[in-house]
């Protein structure tokens, strides 16, 4: 039977599984709205921001496995949600986001709104194109979605003229897109094997998008079979329990200079699924560039990485449950050191999270490491921890212990705002389990206005919000770069928690350590009778600026080296 554009649109998305839909509604693609209202299993949720949508969806994406979705509306709209299409690119996140654009017939007149997606867009996505004939959106779809699980994730782009979507086709549907991955050959699976057998240090560095919870079970078995430590890349925590005794920590900011100088004293660097970036790279300064001094192998989704910027010994194109299932089958590798080397990195690893953090003269009246071990003792193994960027995110970097698998929702791109909405998609997606965002004062109120998305849509989740009253991170690279002289970084904020209190959330405020258990309690209780967000507010000391040193150290330092 004949349908409209709208209606084949909507159709594929349910083919290709989509059960969620992240949108702010637009007049550019109000016949897709329309076709929405018919729609079973689609539940679609209305943001306040562009970047929410994106952000939601690059969140669902990680959670689930599966593309995240979202429509948003041509010009402002789509510049809105760039940010999230930016974070999906360079974290590796499939997602398929819809742009309205002008009708046909406006095009190439700077209509109002009107943008060319495919130069906008087009260096932060895999695809991005513009259907023009209804009897083609299957075919672009299904594109679309393949393109965007296969390989390397990533998001794709497509552009809906708005007079198409009333158009009619006689089409058939496409089918559900099926990822297509690599696998390692026979051959780099013994010769992985022989670099292990004559290793004396190695040490495997899990990273990148693509998991499963069997894949994760299968390095597990490899791991604890030849006796290996075990790190993880920026931002991928949860890819190894933190809890296991082969963990040792993650290579990222802040990174524990033992764990450091292990990375450098590596004889064999087993680099399986991380891009190997600036930031797990210590600014490309723990393995050098083009020639590693450590034999690396390096194993990634998408073949255009490998030899990018590293020449590896062994370079290995592959999805990450087809090699971790084949290195789970090799025979171990018996080794008298190993075992000893990795008890040693686990012994720096739980130190590491031990050491109190460095307070300066006077210790603040709002501990921020008790904070954490609080919230360790407190809350659940699967808790999902979300976070935007700043240097408040440190403090759960270093010392939570992430339970495993999809327990960690994060940018690797540094995006600021991304720690909320990707909590409230978190909770949409699994409501049962609980969810915890760490937020700075600046890098929420870059989306704060989600709280009226959880609100309307009873998403319960836990936000801590440390506010220090200035871009933290800024005002720290200004000290050492520029000390005493501030300018730019300063910020006044709103009362948080009575913020939280006019979406109907919860909302209270924290400035001593012994004020925060009862918080905590009071908090959880809310979301549990409520199941709308909550929110404290930690008034932390700006002296503290990560967990490792003060802005008045910092000061001294670099005015004591000019």
């Amino acid at each position: 039977m004949p349908r409209t554009a709208a209606r084949i649109l909507v159709d594929q998305l349910k083919i290709q599984g989509v059960n969620h839909v992240f949108c702010v509604p637009g007049e550019s693609y109000l016949a897709v709205l329309d076709a929405f209202f018919d729609a079973r299993g689609i539940r679609l949720i209305v943001n306040r921001h562009e970047s929410g949508s994106t952000f939601m969806a690059d969140a669902y994406a990680k959670l689930t496995g599966q593309p995240g979705v979202a429509f948003v509306t041509r010009g402002p709209g789509a510049t809105n949600a760039s940010i999230g299409v930016h974070t999906a690119f360079q974290d590796s996140t499939p997602m398929v986001l819809f742009v309205g654009q002008v009708g046909s017939d406006f095009a190439e007149r700077e209509a109002f709104q009107e943008i060319d997606y495919r130069r906008m867009f087009g260096q932060m996505a895999k695809w991005v194109a513009q259907i023009d004939r209804a009897d083609r959106i299957p075919e672009f779809v299904a594109h679309a979605f393949q393109t965007a699980s296969s390989g390397r994730p990533g998001p794709v782009v497509l552009a809906l003229p708005e007079d198409l979507l009333d158009q009619t086709a006689k089409v058939e549907d496409a089918a559900c897109h099926q990822p297509v991955q690599a696998a390692p050959t026979e051959a780099q699976v013994s010769g992985l094997r022989r670099l292990l057998g004559q290793a004396r240090a190695p040490l495997v560095l899990l990273g990148g998008t693509g998991w499963t919870d069997a894949a994760c079970d299968d390095i597990r078995r490899f791991v604890e079979a030849n006796q290996l430590p075990v790190a993880c890349a920026f931002r991928y925590q949860d890819l190894f329990d933190n809890r296991h005794s082969n963990y040792v920590g993650d290579v990222g900011i802040g990174l524990n200079p033992k764990l450091a100088q292990r990375v450098r004293d590596a004889d064999l660097l087993l680099a399986i699924g991380p891009r190997l970036g600036e930031m797990t790279t210590g600014g490309y300064s723990l393995i050098s560039v083009p020639r590693p001094r450590q034999t690396l192998v390096h194993a990634h989704q998408g073949i255009e990485e490998l030899g990018r910027v590293y020449q590896a010994q062994m370079m290995i194109a592959s999805g990450m449950p087809q090699l971790a299932a084949r290195l789970a089958a090799i025979s171990p590798v018996e080794s008298p050191t190993w075992a000893a080397l990795t008890r040693e990195a686990r012994a720096e690893y739980e130190a590491w999270q031990a050491q109190a953090p460095v307070y300066g003269a006077e210790k603040p009246r709002l501990d921020l490491w008790q904070v954490v071990q609080m919230l360790q003792a407190t809350l659940p193994a699967d808790t999902i921890v979300t976070n935007g960027a700043g240097n408040f995110a440190t403090w759960a970097h270093r010392y939570w212990r992430y339970g495993g698998l999809r327990t960690q929702l994060a940018p690797t791109a540094g995006s600021m705002g991304y720690g909320v909405p990707a909590g409230i998609a978190a909770k949409l997606v699994a409501p049962e389990r609980t969810v915890l965002t760490f937020a700075g004062d600046g890098d929420f109120l870059m989306t704060a206005q989600e709280l009226a998305t959880a609100a309307m849509y009873q998403a319960g989740v836990l936000i801590l919000v440390f506010n220090n009253g200035m871009y933290g991170t800024i005002r720290m690279h200004q000290e050492r770069h520029h000390p005493a002289r501030v300018i730019g970084t300063e910020l006044l904020n709103p009362r948080f928690d009575l913020l939280a209190q006019s979406y109907g959330g919860f909302g209270t405020v924290v400035d001593s350590s012994g004020q925060f258990a009862p918080a905590l309690q009071e908090a959880l209780a809310f979301i549990r009778a409520r199941r709308l967000p909550a929110v404290i507010e930690l008034r932390t000391d700006a002296q503290v600026i990560t967990p490792g040193t003060t802005l008045a150290a910092i000061r001294a330092s670099a005015l004591a080296g000019r």
